[in-house]
């Protein structure tokens, strides 16, 4: 099954100056990127949602046809969160004193003013490209009047025939850089989430790691397995296939398979909120044969033990990120992939200025 992208008139008619003090404006060619701000089915058309991406502060709603919308999250007549108000004939009405946005951010209706509805001409919120695809809603935040460049990044195996998908939201107090590091991170799963996930086996780990002008992969060569979840997963003891990929900027995969039958996808979309704090839509997508409808509780509760493992080291490391500020990391062959995912950020966040990061591959060894 496809999805069917949507596509809304784009209008993005600042009322003032961009606020160039938040990270948007602070992180080079970053911003110019579409970002999850919800899944679909939390987008209801009842009440519109509040989101934070990249310092922005802004408005999502279902406007007229169902279509998702984003405004700033500021009502122009005494600065009220329009997040806190109400939707209504495909407008959000502003809770302090009705002011009524439509899609476009344009004002179409001042109480106060009488009961006529029209455009109120000069009286328009900022509103930024929005988009419906692959079970979320996505937002662009790139300059105003400039549209979109590319479209989402499509989810893998989304709703596909012999696949059964859901999504995971997690808060995480950390940053997209050292997010997608922990995602495509071998090494940790041994302590992190020991008993779980794997346990220490103090044996040698080989894979290739590839750096490519937009993305990083990493196949491991070596025999592996998932912790306790193999005899479910692997019953016929199959040799197991485990590739690891970012793509820029804010993307990680991580695929398991078994054979031909049996693959198990992890598809995570970083949403950054702030410097030090991430919204993560993490997409699961498996197919296990007869069994695949069977293993959705199992997954579910799994996953979910899983990724709040990860929670918690990601607010340890987070923590100290805040106490001692941003410092360089020591590394060894096993963080190679990070180097490679650190090296394309941290191009783009320097406006893409100087020679970008060329591609690159090495064969890594390591002990887990």
């Amino acid at each position: 099954m496809t999805d069917q992208i949507v596509r809304p008139e784009y209008v993005q008619d600042a009322p003032t100056e961009p606020r160039r003090d938040i990270m948007r404006w602070k992180s080079g060619t970053l911003h110019r990127n579409w970002y999850a701000a919800c899944t679909a089915d939390e987008l209801t058309s009842l009440k519109p949602l509040g989101r934070t991406i990249m310092g922005e502060h802004l408005v999502v709603f279902r406007g007229a046809d169902r279509k998702p919308v984003a405004l700033a999250d500021r009502c122009l007549h005494r600065a009220a969160k329009l997040s806190e108000g109400t939707v209504g004939d495909g407008c959000v009405k502003c809770p302090y004193h009705g002011w009524a946005y439509d899609g476009r951010g344009q004002v179409v209706h001042i109480p106060s003013e009488g009961p006529e509805r029209h455009d109120r001409p000069g009286k328009r919120a900022e509103s930024f490209p929005c988009l419906e695809a692959h079970g979320l809603v996505w937002v662009w935040l790139g300059e105003a009047g400039v549209a979109p460049t590319h479209e989402p990044f499509p989810m893998p195996w989304y709703q596909a025939d012999g696949w059964k998908t859901y999504y995971m939201i997690t808060p995480f107090e950390n940053g997209v850089t050292n997010l997608a590091e922990n995602f495509m991170d071998v090494p940790h799963t041994v302590f992190v989430h020991a008993d779980w996930f794997r346990n220490e086996k103090t044996r040698q780990g080989d894979a290739i790691c590839k750096r490519t002008e937009h993305s990083v992969e990493i196949a491991y060569l070596h025999r592996d397995d998932i912790g306790f979840a193999d005899w479910a997963l692997n019953p016929d003891r199959l040799p197991m296939v485990h590739t690891d990929k970012f793509y820029m900027p804010n993307v990680t995969r991580v695929d398991y398979r078994w054979g031909d039958a049996r693959h198990f996808v992890i598809s995570s979309q970083i949403t950054p909120v702030g410097e030090l704090d991430s919204m993560v839509y993490t997409a699961i997508a498996f197919k296990f044969g007869a069994l695949t409808p069977l293993l959705e509780p199992f997954f579910q509760w799994y996953t979910r033990q899983v990724i709040e493992q990860d929670v918690v080291i990601m607010r340890n490391q987070g923590a100290n990120l805040r106490r001692y500020g941003a410092s360089k990391f020591m590394s060894t062959e096993a963080d190679l992939v990070h180097l490679y995912i650190e090296s394309l950020r941290t191009w783009a966040e320097k406006g893409e200025v100087g020679p970008k990061p060329p591609p690159q591959e090495r064969r890594i060894s390591f002990w887990i």
